[in-house]
């Protein structure tokens, strides 16, 4: 295997609810995933797959045993907890001890611009704050390869602006990212290859530049080329 993670022909069933079907995906350490799609084409699921969340009805995955992984959920649940606790605890259940886990967690608080937000109830943060603190209790604990799931569909510009950001930070630092997202204009900023499913199927898995390109697009799937119009039915 070349790269992190790999999947070869995987399908997902969850019932009578065929989720993902014959999907081949490599991710290689570096890149910037965006997976695209209407609701219902399987984002969330191949997601969870990559993360080893939920297992595959039928193929394989492959991955990098040294590869560290985290992922930040659409709604990430936050703990009855303070922020900074919120992150220590991850790092903590670890094996990292408590005082030194709470020492990281006030540097991973200050790298998203929470450090004021400390000592607060986490469950009584803004949606973008409690985003940012997701993105902070994940990047503490060093990842290699970070999944988000529709990391900023419910916050205003502002704060989708704010996590943005990070997300750059985290890339340019070296994490590799693979993240859904219904935001074109946040895959066209974010993304280095675009992953385009509709029923559960890959129909498109291009360099983010050739994504845009209409007629490069349109060569490779008329569905995803309809879907980046705004024409699919």
């Amino acid at each position: 295997m070349s790269g992190l993670v790999q999947l070869n022909a995987v399908g997902v069933r969850f019932g009578g609810v065929q989720a993902l079907q014959g999907v081949n995906l490599r991710v290689a350490a570096g890149e910037r995933l965006a997976l695209v799609g209407a609701n219902g084409s399987g984002k969330s699921t191949l997601l969870r797959v990559l993360h080893g969340l939920v297992a595959p009805t039928r193929g394989s995955v492959l991955r990098d045993s040294a590869a560290r992984q985290a992922m930040v959920f659409q709604r990430p649940h936050m703990l009855r907890l303070s922020a900074l606790n919120n992150v220590a605890l991850g790092l903590w259940i670890r094996g990292t001890g408590w005082k030194q886990a709470r020492e990281f967690a006030s540097l991973a608080l200050g790298r998203v611009g929470l450090g004021d937000a400390a000592s607060r109830n986490a469950q009584t943060l803004s949606g973008g704050q409690q985003q940012r603190l997701a993105l902070a209790r994940a990047w503490s604990l060093g990842p290699d390869l970070l999944f988000l799931d529709e990391p900023t569909s419910s916050l205003d510009p502002h704060a989708k602006r704010e996590v943005e950001a990070l997300m750059a930070e985290f890339a340019q630092g070296g994490t590799t990212l693979v993240f859904a997202s219904h935001n074109l204009g946040q895959v066209k900023r974010l993304a280095t290859r675009v992953v385009y499913l509709e029923q559960g199927r890959v129909l498109a898995d291009l360099p983010a530049q050739d994504f845009f390109n209409s007629s490069l697009l349109g060569a490779t799937s008329r569905e995803a080329d309809l879907f980046l119009k705004g024409e699919l039915a």
